[in-house]
């Protein structure tokens, strides 16, 4: 493995540091956006048992809020409980903007990374394909060491670059995907909490 980051060249630092950044981002949402951490089962229906019991306090609040991204919308809307349905709405969307920034951290850096690697792979194929053609300049064809070399250093570097770029892609859509599910069903809770307790519709 290390003579073949030898082989590859200068540009073959930067690609492993891509790949790196890549690993961490792709472990760390993995654990971020599982669905039962973002959206706890249940979590409304345990909400409204509380309020229909008369027993939802401002420390249940806090537990919610603190409990999961959705509880951290869900709160919002439970703080102004007592206001119109309108202001709950505006709460639940001012802080749910919030939560999905953060749901999608990360990603913009996952698909900066999947763009630049085949970008650096290729700089590596043109700087290979410069010291091949130099040492035909300077010792003609004869030697066939000096000229594997060039090209070796050019295949590697965009086999590198390549083989870093597209699982970074794949994932960035797939998280960018998850997060709009998410997302949906986020504001599917919130919008039947709020109808819950504004007595729109009742909790099946």
């Amino acid at each position: 493995m290390f003579e073949l980051v030898k082989a590859g060249g200068i540009l073959m630092l930067p690609i492993i540091v891509c790949s790196i950044v890549a690993l961490a981002i792709i472990f760390e949402r993995l654990w971020a956006l599982r669905s039962q951490r973002v959206i706890p089962n249940n979590l409304v229906a345990q909400i409204w048992q509380l309020h229909s019991k008369g027993q939802l306090t401002n420390a249940h609040v806090v537990t919610v809020k603190e409990g999961s991204p959705l509880g951290r919308i869900l709160a919002a809307g439970l703080v102004n409980r007592q206001h119109s349905r309108i202001v709950m709405k505006e709460a639940i969307e001012e802080v749910g903007r919030q939560v999905v920034h953060e749901l999608e951290r990360y990603l913009n850096t996952l698909g900066t990374i999947a763009s630049i690697a085949p970008l650096l792979g290729l700089l590596g194929t043109v700087i290979g394909m410069i010291k091949v053609f130099a040492a035909i300049m300077t010792a003609g064809v004869g030697n066939p060491t000096v000229l594997a070399g060039g090209i070796s250093e050019a295949l590697i570097t965009t086999a590198a670059g390549l083989s870093v770029a597209i699982p970074s892609l794949m994932f960035h859509r797939y998280f960018g995907g998850k997060v709009e599910r998410l997302v949906v069903k986020m504001e599917e809770q919130a919008l039947k909490m709020v109808e819950v307790m504004q007595g729109e519709r009742e909790q099946g």
